[in-house]
């Protein structure tokens, strides 16, 4: 028996990682400490805590702990095990978004330039991240069109040159037709470019243009005057004023009462090549500095290549530490700036109010739903937290239920229910329904809001009409509870075409709020029949071929996933059956016989 007071005692004075789990063994928070002895006992003393954490402590069942050498060792460790566990008191950066960048593999004779999405320590050069594939494909267009270097994927020297040549789009290097040296030439300018340090490029290439014209040599400077056009224009957009540095990450942060939003600006070569956001929810009640130094260490000790500064609006924690870490691993010096005024510091405000208004905008449509949601029905509160419920069964076999939930205007799909129904006999809906509203209340009342179905709903919308919406509120008013119900009714075409309400009054609705209902109602549908599915897919398939003598795990696995089920192995004929790996003949004509 784990007695957490008795743990405490034991705890050393040592730099390393904690970890709480909850009475069924599973990560809850992962921490990282100077001193675990003092940060664990932190959590267990009396004093102000956000709702977030008192919550995670409400669930702490047991903790283990890891001691490492040094406070790097831990902030990587810490990075790496929530990486691992995703632990749901912590700030969690789920993204797996890859960003394309433009590669050069300068150590080829003719390198080319592409685009990519993975960044390798090759040799290469990376430039980017750009947030819009869109515009790294027309730098690339750019660069291939107005530099004529090469645009085959893979080189190899050739008999004879390919069309990009004949219309004047490559210079053949295939062919020899330029040497490595000047070809070499060409891919400095292109990284000159890339880099943003064009004035001395430019400078060098009106001194090549009037060269070639005091040579007589007018079509070659006329190609050259048409690429120093080309350069200035695309090295013009996009700006950042009054900005010396070349790699700089600007991140802002905002907040409403649902979620909170990190802005990265990319700004390379005082351009910005873009930005991308990134949502948390529960998190309003956190300080912004723990939210912004949990986003930031994940985001950069998992990415390959980093910035040379990142600029935030206030100081992190493990500042020091992580600068030291990225610049490692980075093989070059990254700062991590708090800028108190000038140009840096609107950057950052910029960045601010852009955040506010991705977090204003993303939640404005959805909340209008829902104000007209409440307005409509009449509702006391805002139905923030919606579930709604359907039935799925064949002629009352394989019965079951499920459950799906929209918080603020959102259907959370990670957050649906399945229960097979284990009291109801025969077909019989509104008893399938009631024994689904009964054990929900039942999870509520056990684990209050903390539980796996959280907190109870500030609206509950049926799948079909006054029998289910009934049905319902019988039960809802047994526990005592009270909560609106309302059913969500088809028409003959089984489209959804109204809300109803117990005394059969339809309510008429905008295009919006039908649409959100309709989701809202196939995807608890869909759900319910998903279920049933796999419940009735999993019992004729147990039946008919696990009762086969030499029939085990793995030919079952490998004959459904062959003929796609049971029906189409009756319909197979032996010497099909035998195209499966393992399958003999003996073994085919007894399944043929015994199915």
């Amino acid at each position: 028996m784990f007695n957490i007071k008795e743990e405490l005692k034991k705890l050393p004075d040592s730099p390393g990682i904690y970890i709480m789990k909850d009475k069924n063994d599973k990560v809850i928070y992962v921490g990282k400490a100077i001193s675990l002895k003092n940060r664990v006992k932190s959590y267990f003393r009396k004093s102000i805590k956000t709702k977030r954490i008192e919550n995670m402590i409400s669930l702490i069942h047991h903790f283990e702990y890891i001691v490492v050498d040094n406070e790097a060792e831990a902030l990587i460790l810490e990075c790496n095990l929530i990486k691992k566990f995703m632990p749901k008191f912590n700030v969690l950066l789920k993204d797996d978004k890859t960003f394309p960048y433009i590669k050069i593999n300068v150590k080829d004779d003719y390198p080319s330039v592409y685009i990519t999405r993975k960044v390798l320590k090759d040799g290469a050069k990376y430039f980017g991240p750009y947030t819009n594939v869109t515009m790294a494909r027309q730098m690339v267009n750019f660069i291939k069109e107005k530099f004529k270097i090469r645009q085959c994927k893979n080189f190899k020297y050739k008999d004879r040159a390919c069309l990009n040549y004949q219309i004047k789009k490559c210079m053949a290097p295939c062919m020899k037709y330029i040497s490595k040296e000047d070809y070499k030439m060409q891919i400095n300018q292109i990284i000159d470019i890339l880099d943003g340090k064009v004035s001395k490029l430019l400078k060098e290439l009106n001194k090549q243009m009037v060269e070639a014209s005091n040579k007589m040599d007018y079509e070659k400077a006329a190609y050259i005057r048409d690429k120093i056009k080309a350069i200035e224009v695309v090295t013009e957009k996009q700006k950042v004023s009054n900005l010396a540095e070349n790699e700089i990450d600007v991140i802002g942060i905002a907040k409403n009462d649902y979620e909170v939003c990190i802005e990265v600006f990319f700004i390379r070569n005082r351009k910005m090549l873009g930005r991308e956001s990134y949502f948390f929810k529960d998190l309003k009640d956190e300080d912004n500095r723990q939210i912004l130094s949990e986003f930031v260490k994940q985001y950069y000790l998992g990415s390959v290549v980093s910035p040379n500064k990142i600029m935030l609006r206030e100081n992190i924690e493990d500042k020091e530490i992580l600068q030291e870490l990225l610049s490692k691993k980075n093989n070059k010096k990254i700062e991590i700036k708090v800028p108190k005024k000038g140009e840096k510091v609107r950057l950052i405000e910029m960045v601010e109010n852009n955040a506010k208004i991705t977090l204003d905008n993303k939640y404005k449509e959805k909340i209008n739903v829902l104000e007209e949601l409440k307005h409509k029905l009449i509702l006391e509160n805002l139905p923030r937290k919606i579930e709604t419920y359907d039935i799925s069964n064949i002629s009352g076999q394989y019965l079951v239920s499920a459950m799906c939930v929209a918080q603020d205007g959102e259907i959370r799909k990670n957050r649906s229910k399945l229960f097979k129904i284990k009291t109801v006999l025969g077909q019989n809906d509104v008893a399938c329904m009631q024994e689904t509203i009964i054990r929900r209340m039942e999870h509520y009342i056990k684990d209050g809001e903390d539980g796996n179905f959280g907190r109870l709903p500030d609206l509950i919308l049926a799948d079909g009409g006054i029998t289910q919406i009934n049905a319902i509120k019988e039960i809802i008013i047994r526990y005592g509870f009270d909560i609106p119900v309302y059913g969500m009714v088809k028409d003959d075409k089984h489209k959804t075409r109204a809300l109803i309400d117990s005394n059969r009054k339809e309510y008429e609705v905008s295009e919006k709020l039908m649409n959100f209902i309709t989701l809202f109602q196939d995807t608890v549908h869909n759900t319910a029949i998903g279920y049933h599915k796999k419940l009735r897919d999993k019992e004729i398939t147990k039946s008919e071929l696990d009762s086969i003598k030499g029939i085990g795990e793995v030919k079952k696995k490998q004959l459904i996933k062959h003929f796609g089920s049971v029906a189409k192995i009756k319909e197979a004929k032996i010497e099909e059956i035998m195209n499966v790996k393992g399958i003999n003949k003996e073994l085919a004509m007894k399944i043929k016989r015994e199915i």
